[in-house]
């Protein structure tokens, strides 16, 4: 049986460190100042024989308009309610403060298992911190290091019972499922049969510019406000990464921190948001490049994609905000030109019109992001290639530096993920770029590739043949050959 476990407290007190230690990987930001967090992040954590889904939350702080920080709030509270325990973590060197007191408070209300975990905890100086963590009344608090991984078999012992409890709860009030099946009787219907699905969630990042709506854009897919979203431009810090069933495939979506130009971006966390951001691109297979209707293919924005390109991921282009834009018809004409003119090297790729705000156009975002897909995975056979090669020569063949010709031999596919493909030539060094370029239009455009990624490598073999293992034999060595062979009336 597994649980969740959110973890809570004011901000600062480190429980972006503990999540970090409790899922073995740095995946949430971590820095000195406070309000680092400000989404729920999920991951699969482990504590001794223990596997369950722990939650990272904004801190917690005492205000209920529709601040930045009010929104945060109203987030972790809905954190509180999803999880099945809750583990209230204060700073045992700060000690507890009226914040912490109002907040054991409503957590006593809203969740049935609260955990109470005194953090920097380590040394003397925290003693009496610790001692006045049970002034909150939410039992024995557990002395914790999340930094150093001090107080993890306490934790574990404090959870043990409780999943146990869990489990065989979950045992009473499972339905009977197994079903006797007569197969005597014609007229009795088997039950359906699953549909089979991905081993693995297609893993889809999605990346833009600061306040271009990549959490509006998620929150709608997921049909709940799980991302926190507002008029603010850069409100998402680190890279979420959400598991769904979306429209029955089975996705991991990343939302990024908007990417601003290079020389803007001064603060460390910004950086370490964009770094976060550019991770996520070279883990997920499709990148969604989202793009302001107002304010499309920005310098930064064709920095991004083409970053996509370069990494060797699917492309797919949103342009979201369609819904406030008056003249549709002319704008997409305009996008199209401008996507073909800017992006050369993603032609082809998916373009589509959305609004994350009402959700129009997000059945065709789906649609794009397979088809993205499927193309990424592309693979076309050696015969296929070749009669392909023969045809493009023929309709124009490759220079001839110096007054000797390049002789393009043979071609194969060597990968997919993106579609890698090796010519073998002769003076490879010698290829202008635009016979390449050539050759890669060429495959996009024959093998129905669009917009995806293309590696072409060009190997040279100087003059041999591939083919051709011997020697052909000189007329003297073929005479010689047979007068050994001749017999006597030879």
């Amino acid at each position: 049986m597994s649980f969740t476990l959110a973890i809570v407290g004011r901000p600062n007190v480190g429980k972006s460190t503990l999540f970090n230690r409790l899922v073995g990987k740095r995946l949430a930001l971590v820095d000195d100042q406070p309000g680092v967090t400000r989404d729920l992040r999920e991951g699969d954590a482990r504590l001794g024989d223990l596997r369950f889904t722990v939650i990272d939350t904004a801190g917690l702080e005492d205000v209920t308009d529709d601040s930045l920080q009010g929104r945060m709030r109203r987030l972790t509270e809905r954190a509180v309610d999803m999880a099945d325990i809750c583990l209230f973590m204060i700073d045992a060197r700060t000690g507890v403060t009226p914040t912490d007191e109002m907040f054991a408070d409503i957590l006593r209300k809203r969740s049935a298992h609260v955990l109470l975990a005194a953090n920097k905890a380590e040394g003397s100086a925290a003693d009496a911190g610790v001692i006045e963590a049970f002034s909150l009344g939410l039992g024995e608090p557990i002395r914790l290091s999340a930094e150093h991984g001090e107080g993890l078999n306490d934790l574990y012992s404090q959870l043990m019972p409780i999943a146990d409890e869990m489990a065989e709860q979950a045992d009473q009030d499972t339905p009977e499922t197994d079903v006797d099946i007569d197969e005597d009787d014609e007229d009795g219907e088997l039950p359906d049969t699953p549909v089979p699905t991905r081993e693995k969630p297609l893993q889809v990042a999605v990346v833009g510019r600061p306040n271009a709506g990549k959490s509006t854009l998620i929150n709608k897919i997921l049909g709940e406000d799980r991302l926190l979203t507002g008029p603010e431009a850069g409100i998402t810090r680190d890279a979420i990464s959400l598991q769904i069933d979306w429209e029955g495939t089975p996705m991991r979506i990343f939302d990024t921190a908007g990417m601003r130009k290079k020389a803007k971006v001064q603060e460390k966390l910004e950086k370490l948001s964009v770094s976060d951001g550019l991770r996520a691109v070279k883990f997920a297979e499709v990148v969604v490049v989202l793009l302001d209707a107002e304010i499309p293919f920005e310098q930064q924005d064709l920095r991004i994609a083409d970053l996509a390109e370069r990494e060797g991921r699917a492309v797919v282009v949103a342009v979201n905000k369609w819904d406030v834009e008056p003249e549709k018809q002319q704008k997409l004409r305009d996008l199209k030109e401008s996507f073909e003119r800017l992006l050369p090297q993603l032609r082809g790729a998916p373009l589509v019109t959305v609004s994350a705000k009402t959700g129009r156009g997000l059945d065709r975002l789906h649609d794009a992001i397979l088809r993205a897909y499927d193309v990424w995975n592309r693979r076309v056979t050696t015969a296929q290639l070749n009669r392909w090669l023969m045809g493009m020569l023929e309709q124009h063949p490759p220079p001839a530096p110096q007054g000797k010709r390049i002789k393009l031999r043979y071609m194969t596919q060597v990968k997919t993920r993106p579609p890698g493909f090796v010519v073998m030539c002769s003076h490879p060094d010698k290829m202008p770029e635009s016979y390449s370029r050539y050759l890669v239009n060429g495959l996009r455009e024959d093998f129905d590739m669009p917009g995806s990624p293309i590696r072409l490598t060009l190997r040279g073999q100087g003059d041999k043949n591939p083919y051709k293992s011997k020697k052909k034999a000189s007329p003297s060595r073929l005479r010689k050959h047979l007068k050994g062979k001749a017999g006597p009336h030879g």
